[in-house]
């Protein structure tokens, strides 16, 4: 959702000041990627992961401050829902126990909160959209009390002109209106970053494009919204449509939407914010004071304040981020595709296999992307989201292949052979790996352990709220154990 701004309203001059701004943003922008040095040593790796709260019986409780106040880490934050936290995990390096080592940083972390935040009534979650949530958790009285959800909310609502439709059609359907952007909140994802050099983006963020789909069929977790069992992955179409700044007149026009898996492969990390400085207006007018051009003049590295900003108002699934830290420019990409949970070792695997996949293919010889369009990506990308695990997904040379034996006859060999090429520790590399081969064996990721569970509540009594309510509850005991949902107990 980007950085804290003040309750306010924007006039005309505001807008207008800031396109400007954001352009000589833009054009600063160029001129680093040309003369600054943006290499990194020994890049690095992070993760930022959402939580619902709950209470003991598997229903959300709007007591975010509360559960913040009492946890009181820096590390954990707000988010759009009072139902909803995040943590921002340090970055680390890759190689090495790398991966060991943020594993148990974050397994630390969340005992920790977990433990003072059920002080105040709160369990976090880990879990793309909570199956127990209610149309009257999703409602404008749920938004978080940082003045920047309500801006957003309001600034989406009156840049579309009228309230959001939500229409899902999966098993079951959903079709209801909204005048807020809450309903995003149900949305609770895990947030891969890598960092890159400028002239190793392109690649990496072509690739992570392509496997975009193959992430979306292993980590799915997301089968139920408000009652229904949807896609295996609804977050994403919940996520586009409650979003959703065009109507349908716009839409007909060809607006880009704000939500974007975009159109095309890049040549550079400039082309994507090209593209945001060139499709769409800005959210959040706030202009700072800096100017950029006298702090690159001067020798200095420019924060870009605009441009970064109304990149944080623009939602592609791989976001390219634009960070100053040490007072030295950096790029990464923000990989958005994978839901929250369903463990905390499940969240590892599934970026040991991003990691490694995205290295191998972004330093091959003839590049994925030359054989793949971009449409084809896009539609894997959706498919995907709606059949999870199951999916048949499109490669090249291959054609039309089960998802799972995509990853394992095609994709874990470069994912091994992309974590030796960053020098990750082999055993490390063989356990993290071992849970996506296994995933694909028994066709089972936290998508299909809901559903299956969901269905096993049913039996006997039809009460649909109750099942949701004790998939929840044996969903989080299992969670906390940390074995990988491929292990979960069925029945």
């Amino acid at each position: 959702m980007g950085q804290d701004v003040d309750a306010r309203t924007f006039t005309r001059e505001d807008r207008t000041a800031y396109r400007a701004k954001v352009r000589r943003c833009l054009d600063v922008f160029a001129r680093m990627l040309s003369e600054y040095d943006f290499s990194v040593g020994h890049p690095q790796v992070g993760i930022e992961i959402e939580f619902n709260l709950v209470d003991d019986k598997g229903n959300p409780v709007l007591k975010n401050a509360e559960a913040l106040e009492a946890i009181s880490d820096p590390a954990f934050q707000t988010e759009l829902g009072q139902f909803n936290i995040e943590i921002n995990v340090p970055p680390s390096r890759l190689d090495g126990n790398g991966l060991a080592a943020l594993e148990q940083g974050i397994r630390d972390d969340l005992n920790e909160a977990h433990d003072e935040a059920v002080k105040v009534g709160a369990h976090l979650l880990m879990i793309g959209i909570l199956p127990t949530l209610q149309e009257s958790h999703v409602t404008g009285e749920s938004i978080s009390s940082n003045p920047r959800y309500t801006l957003l909310s309001e600034q989406i609502l009156n840049s579309r002109g009228e309230d959001i439709e939500i229409i899902i059609e999966g098993v079951d359907r959903l079709d209801t209106m909204a005048d807020t952007i809450v309903p995003e909140a149900a949305c609770t994802s895990t947030q891969l970053h890598l960092q890159v050099e400028p002239d190793e983006f392109a690649p990496a963020w072509n690739s992570s494009q392509a496997i975009a789909g193959v992430q979306l069929a292993l980590g799915a977790n997301s089968p139920f919204l408000l009652g229904r069992q949807l896609w295996h992955e609804t977050r994403i179409a919940l996520f586009e449509q409650a979003t959703e700044m065009r109507s349908e007149e716009f839409k007909a026009q060809g607006v880009r939407p704000r939500v974007w898996f975009g159109e095309r492969w890049i040549t550079s990390v400039f082309d994507l914010f090209e593209e945001n400085v060139r499709y769409f207006p800005s959210l959040l007018p706030i202009v700072e004071e800096e100017d950029p051009v006298a702090e690159f003049d001067a020798g200095r590295v420019p924060m870009l304040g605009e441009l970064r900003l109304h990149n944080g108002t623009i939602y592609r699934w791989n976001r390219p981020i634009y960070d100053v830290t040490d007072n030295r420019p950096h790029l990464r990409i923000e990989n958005r595709v994978l839901p929250a949970g369903p463990s905390v070792v499940d969240t590892m695997a599934n970026a040991a296999f991003y990691f490694g996949v995205v290295k191998q293919l972004a330093q091959s010889d003839r590049p994925l992307w030359s054989q793949l369009s971009f449409k084809a990506a896009e539609e894997n990308f959706h498919v995907a989201a709606r059949n999870g695990i199951e999916s048949e997904l499109y490669w090249p040379s291959v054609g039309m292949v089960p998802a799972r034996e995509l990853v394992l006859r095609n994709l874990l060999p470069l994912a091994y052979e992309g974590l030796d090429h960053c020098r990750v520790s082999p055993q490390i590399r063989d356990s993290l790996l071992g849970i996506i081969e296994q995933r694909c064996i028994t066709g089972r990721n936290g998508s299909t352990w809901l559903i299956g569970e969901f269905e096993r509540q049913l039996v006997g009594n039809p009460d649909r709220e109750r099942a949701f309510r004790a998939t929840t509850v044996r969903y989080d005991e299992f969670m906390h154990s940390n074995a990988p949902v491929h292990t979960w107990p069925e029945g």
